[in-house]
């Protein structure tokens, strides 16, 4: 195995030597760079994903990947300013160049990556579109909830997704469309619709703050679709794409091998794992390919953790939505979550 790992190294720095590294950053990643700060769009508030706290600071999965990738390309975390919209305007501020990073619970489709032209580096999270109802209703699967109206949110899959549930199940949802989360949160809880449909994710969000305490409503089991939530990119700059993507698995890497936001440091300084071989004089010639200083990967980790800590923090075991990792594991752990090689 050792022989095979220094024959593909050999091969990958090869190529490296044969093809001068690229000398000029992307177009975002120049625009990034230059400006000092990361343009990083998320949501308009949703728990344990991306929400501001009573001091203003954004908290949730979604705003420390875009800390983690601030850290990796500008040197730190904090240099991130961050851009709520709702979901009908976050494809046209990406395109408009608003933003140069998407990350707000946004499901990887084909329809949304060969029409809206843009990339979506990797999956951050694996969930799946659900339905929360009142406890008080009785109500305890989707059978129950033939004819009843529906709410989902404006400019997302949801509507589509309910409406080909509809059409399979023979259940004549009636959806009620709002322009935003929280009009469509407003809505249930004051009786407008049966259930509120969403990512699993996003209801268990809303229940913590539903009126009288999240024990008043419960979310069904079923789940109707699978939605890989995943940051976006605009699709014109294939290296921003190519960054973006392994500051995520950076994150998964250290995890699988117990690198932690407290102890990367010292584990790299001692040529530890993975992350210490791409802060390698070595590897060094990958962090030129992609015009990223040295120690890029050790930087994403030092801001906000291995995957796990920003999972636990934000949504896990940590955080009041407690969220149970299932498929967001890592494959050694019976999940989804499989970071690719480096060599």
């Amino acid at each position: 195995m050792r022989a095979d790992r220094f024959i593909a190294l050999g091969l990958v720095f090869a190529l490296l030597w044969a093809t001068p590294p690229l000398a000029q950053a992307g177009e975002v990643l120049d625009s990034v760079k230059s400006r000092g700060v990361l343009r990083c769009g998320v949501s308009e508030g949703i728990a344990g994903f991306s929400q501001q706290d009573t001091s203003g600071r954004w908290q949730g999965l979604d705003a420390d990947f875009c800390r983690a990738v601030a850290a990796a390309v500008l040197g730190d975390g904090e240099r991130v300013e961050f851009v709520p919209l709702r979901s009908s305007t976050r494809f046209p501020a990406l395109e408009a160049r608003q933003i140069d990073l998407l990350a707000r619970n946004t499901t990887w489709t084909l329809a949304r990556e060969a029409v809206l032209k843009v990339q979506f580096p990797a999956i951050l999270f694996y969930d799946g579109q659900g339905f929360m109802v009142p406890t008080a209703s009785g109500i305890v699967g989707l059978d129950r909830l033939k004819d009843a109206t529906v709410c989902v949110e404006k400019g997302t899959n949801h509507g589509r997704n309910l409406e080909r549930y509809t059409a399979a199940s023979g259940l004549a949802f009636k959806p009620l469309v709002l322009d935003s989360a929280h009009d469509v949160a407003a809505a249930f809880f004051s009786g407008r619709c049966a259930a509120y449909s969403s990512d699993a994710s996003q209801l268990a969000a809303a229940r913590l703050a539903a009126p009288g305490g999240p024990d008043g409503y419960i979310i069904l089991p079923e789940r109707i679709s699978r939605e890989p939530l995943a940051p976006v990119v605009w699709g014109g700059d294939p290296q921003w794409t190519t960054v973006v993507r392994w500051v995520l698995y950076a994150l998964l890497i250290a995890e699988d091998e117990g690198l932690t936001r407290a102890n990367v440091a010292a584990k790299s300084a001692a040529g530890e794992g993975a992350i210490a071989w791409l802060t390698s004089q070595e590897y060094k010639l990958i962090g030129k390919a992609l015009v990223l200083a040295p120690g890029w990967a050790q930087r994403a980790v030092q801001a906000v953790g291995n995957y796990a800590e920003v999972y636990d923090r934000n949504v896990g075991s940590a955080s009041p939505l407690k969220i149970e990792r299932g498929p967001n594991r890592l494959w050694t752990q019976g999940g989804l979550m499989y970071p690719p090689p480096i060599d």
